[in-house]
């Protein structure tokens, strides 16, 4: 089979990880028979400063034509100053507009090997990590009128909240089904006891239980949720909840595994393709220094395997492989505890070999 990929590659240290995860993708091709056919896209800072844009028009059209994205980061000090409509970040915002990608998913597991790294006390780690955060995608604060003005007290800033009861319906029965396939157990996080879209995001929530009665569902505060990831991860399997929630609290998460450079992530429409990206950002300050941890975008490809492309047994060995290099003790500097570290490229080629 052949498989159209738009690599994504954007700013920081996004072209290096962008392209260990090609060199992985490769050898899954070689390995199991497929081609994979890439076209790149700029997008982000380094499309601002060639085309003043974040997102042109050819672009978007590529990541259109495409089966799949796979991005690396967007962004950086540099562009800080810009306006919003300016800013890199406006760039992912109108890719997973313009392509439907309403529904992100967020793996967060703690690997035995790793459980050094992670903040979290023994016992608790001990009882294990493994929950995915289904975050709505176009909806939201995100997405809501959003304006300055000036009053008798001086200048002032809005970010509108609106979801609608189609979004949350939608994104609803994406953590319902999701949840049918691992533990089934949902927790749906709002803010429903202050916020009125959180009160019809809970109220829609409640009428699709009665539709998965073998899931069990369970409705938590998002200020409750952030405080029990950290004192029992274990007790979640599938959260879902809305687009500023699931922004924090998949970064929250992330360092439950000891590193942000190790956390993958989906964002999914309707149809079979999506885009893949790591959740942690540009880097700026390891840019080029061969240090960044390319593992949570190559967990991404192998997401998109999966996901968009029907290729679980190739998914399935690339996380093994993955799994077997650190369990052979190869760390890249985020997750070496002050010892002894690879660079990005030789964790690459660990992971190949092991593969």
């Amino acid at each position: 089979m052949t498989y159209r990929i738009t690599l994504v590659p954007g700013d920081g240290i996004g072209p290096e990880i962008v392209d260990s995860a090609v060199r992985v993708l490769n050898a899954v091709g070689q390995k199991y028979g497929h081609a994979f056919v890439y076209d790149t896209a700029l997008a982000g800072g380094c499309a601002i400063d060639r085309f003043g844009e974040p997102l042109p028009d050819e672009s978007l059209r590529k990541c259109l034509d495409s089966d799949s994205v796979l991005l690396g980061a967007v962004g950086g000090p540099k562009w800080d100053g810009l306006p919003g409509h300016l800013r890199p970040e406006r760039a992912l915002l109108g890719i997973r507009k313009e392509l439907g990608l309403f529904a992100n998913l967020r793996p967060v597991k703690l690997m035995k090997v790793l459980a050094d790294a992670s903040p979290l006390r023994a016992d608790v780690a001990g009882r294990g990590v493994d929950l995915l955060i289904v975050r709505e995608l176009t909806g939201g604060m995100y997405f809501g009128p959003r304006g300055r003005g000036r009053d008798e007290t001086g200048e002032n800033a809005f970010d509108t909240e609106i979801y609608s009861r189609a979004e949350i319906e939608r994104i609803g029965r994406v953590g319902f089904k999701t949840a049918r396939k691992r533990g089934k157990k949902l927790t749906s996080v709002d803010k429903a006891n202050v916020l009125e879209s959180s009160r019809l995001w809970r109220e829609t929530m409640h009428e699709l239980a009665l539709e998965y009665p073998d899931i069990a569902y369970t409705d938590m505060l998002v200020d409750n949720c952030a405080m029990q990831l950290i004192r029992d991860p274990s007790q979640f399997d599938v959260i879902v909840t809305s687009n500023l929630f699931g922004d924090i609290l998949s970064d929250e998460a992330s360092q439950l595994t000891g590193s942000i450079g190790l956390l993958a992530s989906a964002s999914l429409g309707a149809g079979t393709r999506g885009m893949y990206e790591p959740i942690h950002g540009s880097a700026p300050d390891i840019a080029g220094q061969g240090v960044a941890n390319p593992i949570a975008t190559i967990l991404s490809a192998a997401m998109m395997l999966n996901l968009s492309f029907g290729l679980k047994r190739e998914a399935d060995a690339v996380e093994t492989a993955v799994e077997a290099v650190l369990a052979a003790g190869a760390r890249t500097r985020d997750i070496a505890a002050g010892g002894a570290y690879v660079t990005g490229a030789e964790m690459t080629e660990r992971i190949i070999k092991a593969l």
